[in-house]
């Protein structure tokens, strides 16, 4: 069986560590039935049978069996009878592939005993078992002081993700003013990641109030310890649910900032393209101006060049003076009519 580790603690301190789930169900049972002793057993990955054999074991609800092998479940807080069941998303920010990683973790918490069944390798549980071991005060809260500190431990780690988050969307803003093409896709690629974690984080803080109902009704004066670090903790993931909703908010204002700056740097280029385009359609003008000009003096020259027998004029003394008038007042004539028109 997938067994990270398993202990039993009595009086908030660990006392015994059985070598076996047999064993711990066996000790477990000839513990006092006092209120001060539970045990913890954490699992990774375990397989449907093994889930089977500990729901047997513990009488876990079928319902919450089920969701356990089946996994993909989203953060909630179910009783029932006196168990309860809840499911935490916990995160982790690949800031290489500016990727959200998404775990889950699910806990069975019942009057003397936690199952923490984690269905991916983030958190490492153990740093949280130490914590509360080094502190028996806490540690004999029982049960509930476990719950806490997974919790507490899941929402600290939100911290860093929405730090590196911040960290990408300052480089994207960088970018976006720079004009790089590749902001509008890194935009809506980070957008994704934080309506992923959005989905991870939203429903905290409800579950820490659910909870704090829950220990309220047992009306404990060591519950009252638990219920204020509940509160700290509920206050801490309203915080990372009110910045991720921050950043989402942001993102769209970047991008809406990036289509109105592609926009601009487009219609600045059609303009230039424009503006090129109109000054060779003016040089194209001014040739084809000139082209005319020349063109009528250079027919009347070609037609008079031939040497036919019979043409107009050929033995008239003022043949070629007449020529070469008609072809000045006609390229001067061209010359004025295209000035007029602004070709030239």
């Amino acid at each position: 069986m997938p067994v990270v580790d398993n202990a039993i603690y009595i009086d908030g301190r660990r006392e015994v560590q059985p070598d076996s789930m047999d064993r711990t169900f066996s000790e477990l049972r000839a513990c006092p039935g006092d209120g001060h002793s539970f045990c913890w057993i954490g699992l990774l990955h375990p397989d449907p049978d093994e889930i089977h054999a500990v729901a047997q074991e513990f009488d876990l609800h079928k319902l919450a069996v089920e969701d356990t092998i089946k996994a993909h479940q989203r953060p909630k807080l179910e009783r029932y009878d006196d168990v309860l069941f809840v499911v935490l998303r916990p995160v982790r920010y690949v800031d290489a592939a500016e990727a959200i990683e998404i775990g889950e973790l699910h806990l069975f918490v019942g009057p003397d005993f936690v199952i923490t069944v984690r269905h991916a390798e983030e958190p490492d549980l153990r740093p949280v078992r130490h914590r509360l071991e080094q502190d028996p005060d806490l540690l004999r809260n029982g049960p509930f002081a476990v719950l806490y500190a997974v919790f507490d431990k899941v929402v600290d780690d939100y911290g860093p993700v929405l730090d590196d988050l911040q960290t990408d969307i300052d480089e994207i803003e960088v970018q976006v003013f720079d004009g790089d093409p590749a902001a509008s896709r890194r935009i809506y690629h980070l957008t994704r990641e934080v309506i992923t974690f959005q989905r991870a984080v939203e429903p905290l803080p409800a579950l820490c109030s659910e909870l704090r109902e829950q220990l309220k009704a047992q009306a404990g004066e060591s519950d009252l310890e638990l219920r204020r670090a509940l509160r700290d903790v509920a206050d801490h993931s309203t915080r990372a649910v009110e910045r991720a909703q921050s950043f989402r908010e942001l993102l769209v204002d970047v991008m809406a900032v990036n289509a109105a700056l592609v926009a601009q740097r487009q219609s600045a280029e059609l303009t230039a393209l424009t503006e090129a385009s109109y000054g060779q359609s003016g040089q194209l003008k001014r040739i084809s101006s000139w082209a005319a000009i020349l063109f009528a003096p250079s027919l009347i020259a070609t037609i008079y060049g031939m040497n036919f027998a019979h043409m107009p004029q050929l033995h008239w003394a003022l043949g070629y003076p007449l020529a070469l008038l008609v072809m000045v007042l006609l390229a001067f004539g061209l010359y004025v009519l295209f000035k007029r028109s602004g070709w030239i």
